[in-house]
């Protein structure tokens, strides 16, 4: 199997470490993981690409690269340039932090996989929420370590990955939890904080220029039941197939009522 590893935390992000081991682990000895991820942090990009202007390439070593460019540009880059052979599967993440609820619209980790996706390959989107009981651990990523290579062996096996048009990709969430106190792996949909957009901070430097931070609200809020953030708040590892088709097939019904008159 040919792995292609991504995230949008940068190429030294130790999230990447963590997925390059469950890549490895995954591969088998007779496979190849491959890493083109962005050489500068690329978090809240989405499934930006970078059409309108070039992206450099640095060659870190075998089979790793830097691309100066948004994830989903690292994996158009690593199916359509670098990689030696054809791409499996693509993994992207581990995040630092959770892309769960309202989060995932504005992930470069998901964009990686939407990307992945849309190409017609396997994608899997990973990350580790952070919270009081393992932010101060020494690996803050334990749980994904622990349980990640399992989870994408089981998702490979036995998940679906159809789809005639838009194909499936997953969104994996690993709770904010020490490896040893995870419960299991629910399979869930994405969740709705109600209170979890972006917000602007603005500040004014001592030149008196202003300028805007931006950031989110709390993460720990629980969503409903069977959704992604509370399972993972509850020490679930939360799983929740995607498609790129973001049609309200219910809405689209009510609306053809009010626009009748296109026929096919």
């Amino acid at each position: 199997m040919r792995i292609l590893i991504t995230n949008d935390d940068g190429i030294s992000a130790p999230g990447l470490e963590v997925l390059s081991e469950i890549a490895a682990t995954v591969a088998g000895d007779d496979g190849e993981v491959w890493c083109v991820a962005p050489a500068f942090e690329q978090s809240g990009v989405g499934h930006c690409i970078n059409y309108v202007k070039p992206s450099m390439i640095s060659q870190l070593g075998p089979r790793r690269f830097a691309i100066e460019g948004s994830p989903a540009d690292c994996v158009l880059a690593g199916i359509g340039e670098l990689v030696d052979g054809k791409v499996d599967l693509i993994l992207s993440g581990v995040n630092r932090g959770n892309n769960a609820g309202e989060n995932t619209m504005y992930s470069g980790t998901i964009g990686a996989a939407i990307e992945g996706a849309l190409q017609g390959i396997p994608a899997i989107a990973m990350s580790q929420f952070y919270g009081p009981l393992n932010v101060d651990l020494d690996d803050p990523f334990d749980a994904a370590r622990m349980h990640g290579a399992g989870l994408v062996q089981r998702l490979l096996t036995d998940a679906p990955w159809g789809g005639d048009t838009y194909k499936l990709f997953y969104n994996v969430n690993f709770p904010p939890v020490p490896a040893r106190l995870v419960k299991g792996t629910a399979a869930v949909a994405q969740g709705y904080r109600g209170d979890g957009r972006m917000r602007v901070h603005p500040q004014t430097a001592p030149s008196g220029r202003k300028y805007l931070w931006i950031g989110g609200s709390a993460q720990g809020e629980r969503t409903a039941p069977g959704t992604d953030v509370r399972a993972n708040v509850d020490g679930w590892v939360s799983v929740t197939p995607m498609r790129c088709d973001l049609t309200d097939r219910a809405a689209l019904d009510d609306l053809r009522a009010v626009l009748p008159d296109y026929k096919d």
